[in-house]
């Protein structure tokens, strides 16, 4: 079990400025200790020569290269577009602004 106190959840909870009644402190004080165990438990588990990873199988990024390839005039992508003006797509404003 861990050396979690009542008060030394009142102290982390005053650190924290978060008020606790008695009842609270009791309750956070199994909760927290279960959790302290917890990780105690798996840092036993781990403990040696194991490596830390974030992924069991490395991982690489695969990148194309940039090619420059026909696209869309600008007028050919506003043909579809309900609204448009001075060449920009047209919507309705979502701001008070003029």
């Amino acid at each position: 079990m861990s050396e979690l106190t009542p008060d030394l959840v009142r102290h982390l909870a005053g650190l924290a400025r978060i008020l606790v009644t008695d009842e609270e402190v009791n309750r956070l004080t199994e909760q927290l200790s279960l959790i302290v165990d917890s990780v105690a438990t798996v840092n036993a588990a781990v403990a040696g020569d194991v490596p830390a990873t974030s992924h069991p199988i490395p991982m690489a990024n695969v990148f194309r290269e940039d090619v420059v390839e026909p696209s869309l005039t600008q007028a050919e992508a506003l043909s579809g577009a309900p609204e448009s003006a001075e060449g920009r797509f047209k919507v309705a404003a979502i701001l008070d602004e003029e």
